[in-house]
């Protein structure tokens, strides 16, 4: 695949989340890859690359693991990134209300410490078939809940958000 520059990003809007297909490479007892949900009022940091579109192409075939259609890459249409050169806490778990439908954060958000990155240059892969994983209706957050734990402790196959209910795509 070649290098990949990584850059510390944030992402405000938007939240690193859990796809629901679990991928058993390498590992027992599996993967759950990450990938984004809407998240109203939320910021965290994370890492983004820039690659090419055959580098691309070649992380959503090894994600496909030989079943095509599986990822797919697509433009976010919502939220915001950022570069990230300072320290910043993210919401706690007890700072997102929930009204039994929706989840917000009603904490402000720090100032953004470097330059906003287009939306529209952004492609993040998804899980076609599954979506990400519905927690009674909540987000199940990686930046507070690490993989083993979420696999462990929480994980139930086939509990699914649909896409077009949690990410709007261009």
């Amino acid at each position: 695949m070649g290098p990949l520059p990584i850059y510390t990003v944030r992402l405000t809007g938007l939240c690193r989340t859990y796809a629901d297909g679990l991928d058993p490479r390498d590992t027992y007892p599996g993967v759950h890859h990450i990938t984004l949900a809407r998240s109203p009022g939320w910021w965290e940091k994370t890492h983004m690359t820039m690659a090419t579109v055959e580098q691309m192409k070649a992380m959503v075939a090894w994600l496909d693991n030989g079943k095509s259609n599986t990822w797919r890459p697509v433009k976010p249409a919502e939220g915001s990134l950022h570069f990230e050169f300072e320290s910043i806490e993210v919401p706690a778990h007890e700072e997102i209300e929930w009204d039994g439908e929706n989840e917000v954060v009603e904490r402000p958000a720090p100032n953004f410490s470097g330059p906003e990155v287009s939306l529209s240059t952004v492609m993040v892969p998804i899980h076609t078939r599954h979506g990400c994983y519905d927690n009674r209706g909540r987000l199940a957050r990686a930046t507070h809940l690490p993989q083993r734990q979420f696999h462990e402790g929480m994980f139930r196959r086939g509990s699914s958000m649909k896409w077009n209910d949690v990410l709007e795509i261009v």
